[in-house]
């Protein structure tokens, strides 16, 4: 759609829809109780996409992080969609695996079509990607196991039910839920043990995808055109998520979700996020630049204005595309949490299709 009209569309969606129906603060003061249901809807024709991931923000190196990142169902959604990636004759039977490390080539980025090479569970139970990945869902208990070129992953998780919602209304649901994990990475060199706190995550969609089998055209697509999410495992029970989503200018979402393994949550909404210095243009197969940020930096506070955590981070691994039309890595931060130092690695997606972009 051209610009006025999508601009138009986005801010009667972030505006008006959002705020009356989106119901993901409440929420994710909640446990979650099994609702929505964690199924695939495969066949659907309500729900044009889903998605399951497993994320591993934190570990030594050289592996640094751990994405697995399912989509399916071709989104309908500009940040989501690589129309020259669906599967034919149906764009609504694409589904993909994007699977890596900051380590070397541990890269896995992949189409299947969901009816030819998939098994997956109407009830969510079993999912596989031919035979490159399969997840076993049966709460709390999941089991992920990666089978690709250059790496093999195999993950165990205790999913707990401290949900954090990104997205919370009658057309789109997006969550995440904490989990601790233990598993193995393995390569030419050999295994190696990872544990630590993880996220077991799903999402549902309504889309106009749903109505035709071929790709959208752009001018159709949804207007959402800026993303980032960030986890970061701040100590040895403390999970931060960060979020931003804006659609032509207007802002979706900007929120902070802490939560720790002994089940306390909480929700920020006064949230600043800011590149400090952006890096050098990553460009995708279909040689489409996108900017990235260098440095970035965070801030949280809480209901009464104080600072709850301050983060500032520098990308220092290597860009892998595939998180829809953006990209997965890592950066190092430095900061404050309830004012004690804190250091480590963190977990950054990054997709950036602004048209007018700021370059300081």
């Amino acid at each position: 759609m051209n610009d006025r009209i999508s601009t138009a569309a986005a801010a009667a969606i972030v505006q008006v829809a959002i705020p009356l129906a989106d119901r993901r603060i409440d929420a994710s003061q909640k446990p979650y109780a099994g609702s929505p249901a964690l199924i695939p809807h495969e066949a659907s024709r309500r729900w044009g996409f889903t998605h399951f991931g497993v994320f591993v923000p934190r570990l030594p190196d050289p592996h640094r992080y751990l994405n697995t990142m399912t989509l399916i169902g071709a989104t309908g959604t500009e940040l989501f969609d690589n129309d020259g990636f669906v599967v034919e004759p149906d764009a609504r039977r694409t589904t993909t695996v994007l699977s890596s490390t900051a380590h070397g080539d541990q890269y896995h980025y992949q189409r299947y079509d969901a009816r030819r090479d998939c098994d997956l569970a109407a009830d969510g139970s079993r999912l596989t990607w031919g035979q490159d990945l399969e997840i076993e869902v049966a709460l709390p208990k999941v089991a992920v196991r990666g089978r690709y070129s250059t790496f093999s992953v195999d993950l165990h998780l205790e999913v707990t039910d401290n949900v954090a919602y990104f997205t919370k209304s009658p057309v789109y649901d997006h969550l995440s839920l904490l989990a601790p994990y233990t598993g193995t990475i393995t390569d030419d060199a050999g295994a190696t043990s990872v544990e630590g706190l993880g996220t077991f995550e799903y999402c549902r969609a309504m889309t106009p995808q749903n109505l035709s089998a071929s790709p959208l055209p752009p001018r159709l697509k949804l207007p959402s055109d800026y993303f980032t999410y960030q986890i970061l495992q701040l100590d040895d029970v403390t999970q931060v998520l960060l979020t931003e989503v804006q659609a032509r200018g207007q802002s979706a979402c900007l929120m902070a979700h802490l939560r720790t393994a002994d089940g306390d949550r909480q929700v920020f909404d006064d949230v600043e996020f800011e590149v400090i210095e952006w890096g050098r243009d990553q460009v995708d197969p279909w040689g489409r630049g996108m900017p990235v940020p260098q440095r970035l930096r965070w801030l949280v506070r809480d209901s009464q204005g104080h600072e709850v955590l301050v983060i500032d981070g520098e990308v220092d691994a290597p860009w892998r595309f595939g998180h829809g039309r953006g990209y997965v890595g890592a950066y190092h931060y430095t900061g404050t949490f309830r004012a004690a130092s804190v250091a480590d690695t963190g977990y950054i997606e990054w997709i950036d299709l602004r048209r007018r972009q700021s370059r300081s």
